[in-house]
């Protein structure tokens, strides 16, 4: 029987605050692993965080502290053209 596991497997914390999240799609076959495929998406400091793992969330509030969201939205708006 073909069973599928979503994770996110790993948590990524970047320099300026960011999140690089890494989701597994896992595909079992009577137990035994057979596939796994990955998708990583980022979480920026203030971003909504509500549709998020519970693990990521707990990440994001620890992290996204008002000083670090303001030094993020601060840097992006240096970096714009």
């Amino acid at each position: 029987m073909l069973t599928e596991q979503i994770v996110n497997s790993a948590i990524t914390i970047l320099e300026d605050g960011q999140l690089q999240i890494r989701r597994s799609r896992r595909i079992f076959d009577d137990g035994v692993q057979i596939a796994e495929q990955y998708h990583r998406h980022v979480v920026a400091p203030g971003d909504d965080v509500s549709g998020e793992d519970p693990r990521v969330r707990a990440v994001a509030a620890l992290l996204h502290t008002p000083a670090v969201i303001a030094a993020y939205k601060a840097a992006q708006a240096r970096n714009r053209p």
